[in-house]
């Protein structure tokens, strides 16, 4: 069984990319970061690969697309609290990402998130244990 999850997006300037995710308090994995990929740590065993554009292409024969014009992928993170959703959102914002949309209150779900200065979007959502599933 897989141990271990690696998210692969491509950045136009990984620098940039790198200081945006540090300014909203995530960590990178030195061992997996060099001047074309930077290992983004997103919890136990849960990672993205930022990748300069030309390293991402020799994975793929497919085209690359914008993520600012076209949407690739929606990449979902849970969070502890409500609060920790909306701080997350507010980091984004301040770093240089952008809302993409108003947060979504489903009473036993709450969700958020951001673009980040590349245009992939982040969902960030909590889950209540003690609310009851709408239904």
């Amino acid at each position: 069984m897989h141990k271990q999850i690696y998210v692969n997006l491509a950045v136009n300037d990984l620098e940039r990319s790198k200081a945006f995710f540090s300014a909203i308090g995530l960590r990178f994995e030195p061992q997996f970061t060099n001047e074309q990929a930077a290992c983004l740590i997103l919890g136990e065993n849960i990672y993205a690969m930022l990748l300069v554009k030309d390293l991402f292409k020799s994975f793929t024969r497919k085209s690359l697309c914008d993520p600012k014009e076209s949407t690739e992928a929606l990449v979902g993170l849970s969070c502890e609290s409500r609060e920790e959703v909306d701080a997350l959102v507010a980091r984004a914002l301040a770093a240089g990402g952008a809302i993409p949309r108003a947060p979504q209150d489903y009473g036993f779900m709450y969700g958020h998130g951001f673009e980040d200065i590349d245009g992939h979007i982040w969902e960030l959502i909590y889950m209540d244990p003690n609310a009851k599933a709408a239904g």
